[in-house]
């Protein structure tokens, strides 16, 4: 069952919900609209020949910082991630699903090739997958509304929650947690 507006902010309210910062002017019908923070992790191509996952063998990245203000160029076809400036999580009574924007999807930016879905007690800030698929360059700026998150409720609890079964927990929540506080 998915959550309306009422059931979202009841849920942030009781803890059953994390969104931190909460606005309730980004509040919709049906979602929450949320921003792109400050970092994106770039590619650089020139590193390696091909991806080969079947050998773990994926090209380097580097880490880029945006202040606040400035801008970042996503170009045609390029693919980078971007970070949330929203801290965000469930309970194990909840999952939440990410949702491109139709404003920005028109423009041909996509937010997420795979990973929309974030597990029941998954506390983090979430990782967007960047795409640009115009063929014209497009601007991403820190603090822009760049996607929507739509919360589910459960049949019934989960059995275990993202901390016990999550590869990302340490990378994506610890660490930005500290030093976004």
């Amino acid at each position: 069952m998915f959550l309306s507006d009422q059931d979202i902010k009841k849920a942030v309210a009781s803890g059953a919900i994390i969104i931190q910062p909460f606005d309730e002017k980004k509040l919709q019908l049906a979602s929450y609209d949320v921003t792109l923070g400050n970092e994106f992790e770039v590619v650089d191509r020139h590193q390696v020949e091909a991806s080969d996952p079947a050998n773990k063998i994926f090209p380097k990245t580097r880490r880029i910082m945006i202040e606040d203000g400035d801008m970042f160029v996503l170009h045609p076809g390029e693919n980078v991630l971007g970070k949330q400036k929203e801290f965000i999580g469930t309970d194990l009574e909840h999952l939440i699903l990410l949702s491109g924007k139709s404003s920005l999807a028109r423009i041909g930016l996509v937010v997420h090739n795979t990973a929309m879905l974030f597990n029941p007690g998954h506390k983090f800030y979430p990782t967007f997958e960047l795409v640009n698929s115009s063929n014209i360059p497009i601007i991403l700026r820190p603090g822009m509304e760049i996607a929507q998150l739509i919360f589910a409720r459960l049949t019934s609890p989960a059995t275990k929650s993202y901390a016990d079964v999550g590869r990302y927990d340490s990378e994506n929540s610890d660490h930005f947690k500290e030093s976004k506080q």
